[in-house]
């Protein structure tokens, strides 16, 4: 989990309660380096909208997230790479690694296809800097004859 900077001090039952009535919007890889950034070269996926209360209890480490919806349709074709989470009046708070492996968003759908079913198997929140994504590959911006970073 990326949580924005003026949450960092805020408790995990503290996040969970402010998701309340949120959103976790599901986007394509390029995720921007901390989540206090604007989403610009990502397109959204799949938009899920928490209930109230957002989270039931947790259970060996999984949480119990509790969506309007689950599945929703898939609103584009790509591959999940993050997922932002917004407050019900749309301010960010934080972003969470997501995919069809071992991220904290876990999809049963290995890539989406527009209208079709997205479904969230399992939720779970791995601290900051746990993520399995190398740190070099945020932000990037790929340009024809310029190489990829490497380590």
């Amino acid at each position: 989990m990326n949580v924005t900077l003026d949450l960092v001090g805020c408790s995990l039952d503290e996040l969970k309660a402010m998701l309340d009535g949120g959103t976790l919007t599901v986007y394509s890889v390029a995720r921007p380096l901390t989540a206090d950034k604007p989403v610009e070269r990502s397109g959204t996926l799949a938009t899920f909208t928490f209930a109230s209360p957002a989270f039931g209890a947790a259970s060996d480490g999984v949480e119990s997230p509790i969506f309007a919806a689950n599945p929703v349709p898939a609103s584009s074709v790509g591959t999940p790479g993050f997922a932002r989470a917004r407050k019900a009046d749309g301010k960010v708070i934080a972003d969470f690694s997501a995919g069809p492996g071992d991220r904290e968003v876990k999809f049963g759908e290995v890539s989406f296809s527009q209208g079709a079913p997205v479904k969230v198997t399992a939720f779970r929140f791995i601290a900051e800097g746990g993520w399995p994504e190398r740190p070099e590959y945020y932000d990037t911006r790929p340009r024809p004859g310029y190489p990829m970073p490497t380590t």
